[in-house]
């Protein structure tokens, strides 16, 4: 599947125009991550659709689901931009950093210097960088220009030696390990359990996909994970504050 969504997304790249700035102050997102009133840092995502799961939900108000986000305490809102395979769009990021007073994470496939431009022009504060999608070589060059333009980015890994490979490099300053397997689609905490030992005490570390409950969060806490990035969990509820105040039980995750 990886695979596939990366090929769309070079075609998509050969016909990409830069979109007009938008300006936005700048928000942290590792500050933000740092500051939480919650047990962890979270990043809330706005997401219709995955390849895995289907439709989410049939209709969204991303300024609508951003607000519920920053009353339920997160610390940052994840924006799916890729619309073959989520349902997204560039615009949601604007109209999500008009809503809040949250960093704004852009999530995509980001494989080129032109994608860098454009997550600068949409407004987003911080992007995804997939180290399974390229080389670290051409992972840290994609930092680098990133950070050039005031973005942060969440450097995700999916096993011990795409991290290996990746700190053969450079060290991120956020490092994501994504629970899913991207062979089989299947997700379990363990992923963090097991990949945290290797990540360096300097990066803030999150722990993305398929956490479900209190449990699952004292399990990634526990690991060492500093942040949990929720998409899944959080969209699929109708009333999401209250499902960040049932995930985030300090007496179940403390316990």
């Amino acid at each position: 599947m990886l695979e596939k969504i990366l090929a769309t997304k070079r075609e998509e790249i050969s016909q990409l125009q830069l979109p007009e700035k938008q300006y936005f102050p700048k928000k942290s997102l590792k500050a933000s991550l740092q500051k939480t009133s919650l047990p962890l840092g979270l990043i809330a995502e706005i997401k219709q659709a995955s390849p895995s799961k289907g439709v989410l939900c049939e209709a969204i108000s991303p300024t609508a689901i951003a607000r519920v986000y920053e009353e339920g305490g997160a610390s940052a809102i994840s924006v799916l931009t890729d619309r073959t395979y989520f349902q997204g769009d560039t615009a949601y990021v604007a109209e999500v950093k008009k809503t809040v007073s949250l960093p704004v994470l852009r999530k995509d496939f980001i494989l080129s210097p032109l994608q860098v431009e454009e997550t600068a022009c949409i407004g987003a504060d911080a992007m995804l960088l997939i180290a399974g999608a390229m080389e670290a070589k051409q992972l840290h060059e994609l930092y680098e220009l990133a950070y050039s333009k005031g973005l942060e980015c969440l450097v995700e890994v999916h096993s011990e030696e795409e991290l290996e490979s990746l700190l053969a490099v450079f060290t991120p300053e956020v490092i994501g390990i994504n629970n899913r397997n991207l062979k089989t689609f299947q997700t379990s905490v363990s992923q963090t359990e097991q990949i945290a030992k290797m990540v360096p005490k300097e990066a803030l570390l999150v722990s993305e996909s398929g956490i479900h409950t209190p449990d699952d969060i004292a399990r990634v806490k526990k690991a060492g994970a500093n942040a949990v990035l929720i998409g899944e969990q959080l969209m699929r509820k109708d009333d999401k504050r209250q499902a960040i105040i049932d995930l985030f039980s300090e007496s179940a995750i403390n316990q």
